[in-house]
């Protein structure tokens, strides 16, 4: 069988459905992971480090853009709970997880959406965007992440990035200071940074 990504779109690696018991930001989560998305045995430490630092207001319009199966965005709209959040990946198997995990933790304020990269949002604008970047897609992949972030934020809109050092963090750095006119390191752990990206006209 072809090696397969969590970023392919219909993985067909066999089920191996878990259930998984957190806390994020002081709330109690349980998801369902499965093989074939990533990260499938557990929160990444990059998410995590992303969900405790990202910041933004109640009412907030917030976009996760690779959702796998919804620990960032879920988080999100219980911190936007006045707002809405849409989640969106390429691999229809985290969809569907992130479908049944919004259901398990009793988060409405939620849409989920197979897309590739950006084709189910177009048009629309975020106040908030949320990503921690598929890496093994490649450095093409990452940048045009943010660049369509930009075009999709609203004014004074954020971009959220989590990115590790070794893996591309100083290059991810120079690319969103090309697109945005304020890039703030937030935060740094264990190798990882959490960039913020603010667009301003």
């Amino acid at each position: 069988m072809p090696n397969q990504h969590y970023y392919s779109n219909q993985p067909e690696i066999a089920h191996d459905r878990k259930e998984l018991k957190t806390e994020l930001r002081g709330q109690t989560f349980k998801f369902i992971s499965d093989a074939g998305v990533f990260s499938k045995s557990g929160i990444d430490y990059g998410s995590r480090v992303l969900i405790e630092a990202m910041d933004f207001h109640s009412n907030a319009r917030v976009l996760d853009v690779g959702c796998g199966y919804g620990p960032i965005g879920l988080t999100a709209a219980k911190l936007a709970s006045q707002g809405h959040v849409t989640m969106i990946d390429i691999n229809s198997r985290a969809v569907e997880l992130a479908k049944e995990n919004a259901k398990r933790n009793g988060i409405t304020n939620v849409s989920i959406l197979e897309s590739d990269l950006f084709a189910a949002v177009e048009g629309q604008q975020f106040d908030v965007i949320l990503t921690n970047p598929p890496i093994r897609a490649g450095k093409d992949t990452v940048h045009a992440i943010f660049e369509k972030a930009w075009s999709h934020l609203a004014e004074d809109g954020q971009l959220w990035v989590v990115i590790q050092k070794k893996q591309g963090a100083p290059s991810a750095k120079a690319k969103l200071e090309s697109l945005f006119q304020m890039v703030e390191e937030v935060t740094k752990d264990k190798g990882y940074r959490i960039y913020k990206a603010i667009k301003h006209s």
